[in-house]
Formats: C-alpha cells, sequence, structure tokens
C-alpha cells in the first residue's frame, strides 16, 4: 500500500461518517465534523489515486445528472469530471429541451431521469427561498420513487450551489487552504476576510460569502464578515456562524470596512454579492412577472455598487496582511480592473500573482464531488478505496 494513500485511509477511519451513506449533500452545517472531514480525506485519497495512475471507477455504468439553472463553467465540468472519475457517464438536463417546459411536475421529472441515475447534482442559485427547497423536492420525489419500487437505486442529491450555500465551492476552497497552510488544525486562530468588492454587474448570489462563513467557522478560525452598509447576507446564515465559531473556540464578526478585515489576515476572499434584501425583492419581483420593477432594480443596485468603488482588493491592502502575504481566494471569473472591466474586485497585479494558486484552489472540486458522492454509495468509504487501490487498475494504459 502507498503510504501516503494509507495515511488518508487511517485518518478515514477514525471519523464517524456512516449516516452519510445512502444520504444526500444540501449544506455543509448540516453535516458533522466528522462528515466534513471524510469529505476531505476521500477527495485527497481520490487526488493520490489518480497520482499513482490507478483507476477510481466505483461504478461500471450508471448515470450522474446535472441541472444547472444559471450559468457555470467550473462547476459544471467538475460535476462532469467526478462522474467520469468513478465511472458514471454525465448527462445535463436541458430544461428547455425537456417537458418541464410543457409543464412536467419536479416529481415526474425528477423519477423520469433517475432510472439508472446514481446523483443528481443541481445549481439555483437565482431566487431566495427557491433554490435549496427545490434540491429538497427533487431529493424527497426519487427517495418516494426507490421506495415505490419505480426505481431500482435511489439517486444521492448533492447542492452544486443554492440560494443558501455553496458547498462544493467552499469546500474545495477550504481543501486549498488546508494543503497550503498544513492542514486542519493548523487553521485554528488563522484570520479570514470575506469580503465584499465592487463590481460593475448586479445580481451576484450571496451562497460563496454565506458558504465561507457557515463552513471556515466550523474549523476554530477568526472569520471577519465585511461588506458595505446595507450589503448583508441572510441573518439566519450569520446566526450559524456564531454559533459555530462559539462551539469551535473560533471568532465571528461583522465589520463595515475593508481595510480593517484585510489588517493581519491570513487568507482574503474579496468577492461581490448582491444584499440579502435586494435579492428578496428581486424574487418577489420575478414572482409575479413585473419586468419593469425588475428594471428599476437592477438600475436601482448598480447605482448602489458604483458608491463603492473602492472596496476593491489592492497591492496596497494585501501589504496590510499578515507578513503581506495573505492567501488570495477567489470563486472565479473575477472581475478584474482592467482587464475584465474598468474597475473591479481585485487589481490586476495581485491577481496575476496568484493565478496558478487560484487554479489549483479550483482543482479540488471535482474531488469534494467526487467525495461526496463515494461517501454517500459506500457505506465504507475506505475499504472501497483500499479495494480500488488493491485492484490494480490503471487509469490510463500504456508506457
Amino acid at each position: 500500500m502507498d503510504s501516503v494513500l494509507q495515511g488518508f485511509l487511517n485518518r478515514l477511519e477514525t471519523l464517524d461518517s456512516g449516516r452519510m451513506y445512502g444520504g444526500d449533500f444540501f449544506l455543509t452545517w448540516e453535516k458533522t465534523r466528522d462528515e466534513l472531514d471524510a469529505v476531505f480525506a476521500v477527495a485527497d485519497a481520490l487526488r493520490r489515486l489518480r497520482a499513482l495512475n490507478r483507476s477510481a471507477r466505483l461504478f461500471d455504468s450508471g448515470l450522474g445528472v446535472s441541472l444547472f439553472r444559471d450559468n457555470s463553467t467550473r462547476t459544471r465540468f467538475s460535476f462532469a469530471s467526478a462522474c467520469n472519475l468513478l465511472g458514471l457517464a454525465a448527462q445535463d438536463l436541458d430544461e428547455g429541451k425537456s417537458q418541464i417546459a410543457h409543464g412536467e411536475t419536479v416529481r415526474e421529472t425528477a423519477n423520469m431521469i433517475s432510472f439508472m441515475a446514481e446523483v443528481i447534482g443541481i445549481r439555483d442559485d437565482m431566487y431566495i427561498g427557491r433554490g435549496n427547497r427545490y434540491m429538497h423536492d427533487v431529493a424527497d420525489a426519487v427517495a418516494q420513487g426507490f421506495r415505490d419500487g419505480v426505481l431500482e437505486q435511489k439517486p444521492t442529491l448533492v447542492n452544486l450551489q443554492c440560494d443558501i450555500d455553496h458547498p462544493t465551492q467552499c469546500m474545495a476552497d477550504l481543501l486549498h487552504i488546508m494543503h497550503e497552510m498544513g492542514g486542519a488544525e493548523a487553521l485554528r486562530g488563522k484570520k479570514i476576510a470575506m469580503t465584499w468588492a465592487y463590481s460593475p454587474s448586479y445580481g451576484k448570489p450571496l451562497s460563496v460569502p454565506q458558504g465561507v462563513i457557515g463552513l471556515m467557522t466550523r474549523f476554530g478560525m477568526d472569520v471577519v464578515l465585511a461588506h458595505p452598509e446595507g450589503y448583508g447576507v441572510m441573518p439566519q446564515v450569520e446566526a450559524v456562524a456564531r454559533q459555530n465559531a462559539q462551539e469551535s473556540g473560533g471568532r465571528f464578526r461583522v465589520v463595515h470596512s475593508m481595510a480593517e478585515a484585510f489588517e493581519g489576515a491570513d487568507i482574503v476572499y474579496p468577492k461581490s454579492w448582491a444584499p440579502f434584501e435586494a435579492m428578496e425583492k428581486r424574487t418577489d419581483l420575478y414572482g409575479r412577472g413585473d419586468l419593469d420593477g425588475i428594471r428599476a432594480l437592477e438600475k436601482e443596485l448598480l447605482q448602489q455598487n458604483a458608491q463603492h468603488q473602492d472596496w476593491c482588493c489592492t497591492e496596497a491592502l494585501m501589504r496590510t496582511t499578515h507578513n503581506a502575504k495573505a492567501l488570495y481566494l477567489h470563486c472565479l471569473p473575477a472581475d478584474i480592473s482592467g482587464v475584465s472591466c474598468e474597475n473591479g474586485e481585485v487589481e490586476a497585479s495581485v491577481f496575476d500573482r496568484y493565478r496558478l494558486p487560484l487554479y489549483r484552489e479550483a482543482g479540488y472540486k471535482p474531488y469534494i464531488i467526487a467525495a461526496m458522492i463515494l461517501l454517500a454509495k459506500r457505506p465504507n468509504a475506505a475499504a472501497t478505496l483500499r479495494a480500488l487501490y488493491d485492484r490494480e487498475a490503471p487509469r490510463c494504459w500504456g508506457i
């Protein structure tokens, strides 16, 4: 047995992750710390198997079905890569080409796409109070189909971003941080600044900042949420972050100064998002089909954003971080000043300096998704990974 892989399996065997078998993955704060650590351990084990040229094909057939109700590059390809890694064929559900456009119900659609599906991944992040609820509706429908004998297996549902959380992104972010800083225990007391940053666009989801504060507070970190007045996130997620920090021995606070957030920070995550109250209003306007109201709201929010163009990740701010060497994170694509827009979230020189680490950060996501699937599909993940290694099937044939 490879010693590095054995280390991951030894760690996995100490964790209580049995309840993940047969389950779904909606929000990180619904999982225990052991379950989160198990996802990280399995992700690292899968990465190691690939490095050793060992196949991780858990399945010889089956589908991984994705539904993206918002645009995606990294998460779309990460889901397809995760399915392929485990031996599943990825199939994207295009609602415009399905009977959903003709009024097919959620329950019917969920069952019709699931006859041979092992996992369903959904991104539905546009409307407050809708995305996570829709995911639960789909999960409930396929669970009932399995109980009724319609489906031979119950597909696992993986949240690929909803209105509340973006678990695959934030767990990939955290695994990147762990590898950069020396593991989970090294994170205790580290300061991470999750800050709003200016964007010339309107309506970016809340799920990344909410996911970050909901996850990083589980690991004893000093988590600072910074935004201009009026750009708050969901109050219930702030409450989760405060409770997490209290339980983990970490810290959580909200400030209204980007400079204060960056001061002494070990990690910075400057990213734009829309105010919670505005997203609630937009959801209501779309629900009523009020196009004039939507256009008026967009104009109002763009004007509001324009008042905070100084909220940018600059070289000057980066020099105020811990040893002037904070780790810069972004879920991508970033609004880069002078490159993708005139004024944006980050100066071009900062972004360019961290380009390769950012790509590595994104590269953890396929393994995080694959780990979530494996833990839901096998009752003993360590034994499964050991069997995959012992099978000695090469991932790539040839010399």
